[in-house]
């Protein structure tokens, strides 16, 4: 049976009901009940075990007991959450130390969390681990910039390509900047809402980096090169049916920021 509803538990107050995305549970004289075909209608973004309070309600890939309980005492209080998402730094400065694969392994699997289009849950990760891979795929990038400062000269010139060749010619690397480690995020072309779902798995993973020690900074350049270069396509391993949606640099921020910037005031309208 795709959805069993425990009658001895279920106190009928149809939050499963209301909180089904599919609208796929339906209230009859027994109780909640799965409508017919609901198993290919269903999202698997188990909602409704997740809303339970009474955990009487289970689906036929996820019961209440699989779910991890929410401690109410480890929520964030505003004061919390406003300094975090403040105090937050995009790091350019990094230590010669690697970070442990397995340290790394754990805030991807963290940053997975991240909601997607229709729990499809698409996104795919590499994770370029070797500092002299993350090097390697920079000179990519480079070849990338003199190509276009040839044939695209107006476009590189507005993305100041010119600079960042001479700099890598001079033994700096302002693409990405000696960062130890290198995280990129796909998706098969054929979804639609990759970018999105890609773009908010490493927002995800950036805010989940500091607590773990960590650092990251988005990697621009890098992906407007590997979406346009087919060497740093297929250095990465990337198939003409997937595309490449970001790519962050990642590792132990080399300093310590003391104190929190002002920005701008939002531009607001209320429609």
């Amino acid at each position: 049976m795709f959805l069993k509803v425990d009658d001895s538990k279920c106190n009928r107050d149809g939050l499963c009901i209301d909180e089904c995305p599919a609208r796929i549970i339906e209230m009859n004289e027994e109780g909640p009940r799965a409508i017919e075909g609901a198993d290919t209608i269903c999202i698997r973004c188990g909602h409704c075990v997740a809303v339970c309070p009474e955990a009487a309600l289970s689906l036929d890939f996820l019961g209440p007991e699989e779910c991890q309980a929410i401690d109410d005492t480890l929520q964030l209080n505003v004061d919390h959450v406003e300094h975090f998402l403040k105090s937050r730094r995009s790091i350019r400065t990094y230590r010669k130390k690697e970070v442990p694969k397995k340290l790394l392994e754990k805030v991807v699997t963290l940053a997975s969390s991240a909601p997607t289009g229709s729990n499809r849950q698409p996104v795919k990760w590499i994770i370029l681990y070797q500092r002299e891979t993350v090097r390697t795929l920079t000179s990519l990038v480079i070849d990338w910039m003199r190509f276009m400062l040839k044939n695209h000269a107006e476009v590189a010139v507005n993305y100041n390509m010119e600079l960042l060749v001479k700099s890598w010619e001079d033994g700096l690397d302002r693409i990405c900047r000696e960062a130890p480690h290198l995280i990129f995020t796909y998706t098969s072309r054929e979804v639609g809402s990759g970018k999105a779902d890609c773009d908010t798995a490493l927002a995800y993973l950036e805010l989940a980096l500091p607590s773990f020690g960590l650092g990251s900074c988005w990697a621009g350049y890098v992906t407007s090169g590997v979406t346009q270069w087919a060497p740093l396509q297929e250095f990465l391993g990337i198939g003409p049916d997937e595309q490449i949606h970001g790519a962050i640099m990642a590792g132990y921020p080399k300093f310590r920021y003391q104190r929190i910037p002002p920005r701008n005031y939002p531009d607001i309208a209320f429609r």
